[in-house]
């Protein structure tokens, strides 16, 4: 599995750009996984008065097998290697969690916050300037950043290659 980071301030366009670059990279045959930060605890996955919602508000872990999918509720966080080990895919995009140490693409669409560019690897944008020495992809070209992605990923190897 390889693993790559998106990060960027609110509304740059994060959530589109992977999106596109997921649908690339899928019609290059590659299975994809992606984990969103969710820092305000603001998600919601479940409805209430379903079996499942019951279940997770005594804080149990709680997994729904149906014959098309897997879903899992955790009611704890969990660290980017165990959610990794639980994912069987070739690549996995995180969006967030600007602190984990993974290649990073910056997004920025009306100005570059420099307090963004410690954490990054490259940066995607509009034409902006920066004044550091970083990459800067066009964030309008998401086969770009597509290839940025393949090539700058970090290898990681769940707990069953290990």
């Amino acid at each position: 599995m390889k693993r790559v980071a998106f990060s960027g301030p609110s509304n740059t366009g994060k959530t589109t750009l992977i999106l596109k670059v997921t649908k690339i990279l899928q019609d290059r045959g590659l299975k994809v996984g992606i984990v969103k930060h969710d820092p305000k605890d603001k998600a919601t996955f479940d409805t209430p008065g379903k079996d499942s919602y019951r279940f997770s508000l005594l804080g149990a872990e709680v997994v729904v097998v149906s014959p098309t999918r897997t879903t899992y509720f955790s009611k704890k966080e969990q660290s980017i290697d165990e959610i990794s080990d639980n994912l069987s895919v070739d690549i996995l995009l995180v969006e967030g969690l600007k602190n984990l140490p993974l290649p990073r693409i910056t997004l920025f669409r009306d100005k570059i916050d420099e307090s963004y560019l410690e954490f990054s690897d490259a940066i995607a944008t509009n034409s902006l300037k920066c004044d550091k020495d970083i990459l800067n992809l066009d964030i309008n070209d998401p086969e770009e950043i597509a290839n940025w992605v393949l090539k700058n990923a970090q290898i990681y190897k769940n707990k069953d290659e290990r």
